[in-house]
């Protein structure tokens, strides 16, 4: 048995995703046809390269790997194609996970509509929102190319050693300063400064 290009994009798409239905409604393929693809690709290369939950499926460390050799086989397989065949090549793709916050939304929009205008359109971008577990694992599973979280004393030393243990580095990109809101209508919305001492009630 060998491993066929379209069984590498298989794999791709459903490490991708995260989801074995998922994928298969993607790709327009059954469900047992693509488990059945996935199960080949494992008993060819005897190791397990997703985990199974009942949240869903995750790459294993093996798995990680293997999708970073298999993406590198089929982009060589549409340059390929492009430079010999003459074909239109695959969009890339561009994934950031991110917990839910504004400036990460806004700066994507803006790095869309900047690529765009430039006429950069080989890639296809995507923005993935969630808590701060999947994101690592997002990252360190290769579902997304960067993910976006917040760091700061009371949470830095076990960040720090889940990002180890992962091989994982992070990168600031601003220190934030901390935000209160409140509706309009409260008393401290017409205050300039805001103490601890005026959250007292509050808290």
């Amino acid at each position: 048995m060998t491993i066929s290009l379209q069984q590498l994009k298989y794999f791709i798409e459903v490490a991708r995703v995260g989801s074995i239905n998922q994928a298969a409604e993607i790709l327009f393929i059954t469900q047992p046809s693509l488990s059945k693809a996935i199960k080949d690709i494992e008993a060819e290369v005897d190791l397990s390269l997703f985990q199974r939950s009942s949240k869903g499926i995750s790459l294993t460390a093996d798995g990680a790997e293997f999708l970073g050799y298999a993406r590198q086989v089929v982009e060589q397989s549409d340059l390929l194609e492009t430079r010999w065949l003459d074909r239109k090549p695959s969009r890339k793709l561009c994934a950031i996970s991110t917990q839910h916050y504004a400036f990460a939304v806004n700066a994507f929009v803006n790095m869309v509509k900047k690529t765009e205008s430039q006429g950069i359109g080989e890639y296809e971008y995507t923005l993935r929102e969630a808590r701060t577990y999947e994101i690592i694992e997002d990252v360190r599973s290769l579902r997304s190319e960067l993910g976006i979280l917040y760091k700061n004393s009371y949470n830095a030393n076990v960040m720090d050693k889940i990002l180890k243990e992962n091989r994982l580095t992070f990168h600031p990109l601003f220190l934030a300063e901390p935000h209160i809101f409140v509706s309009s209508t409260n008393p401290l919305a017409h205050k300039k400064f805001v103490t601890l001492e005026d959250l007292e009630d509050i808290l």
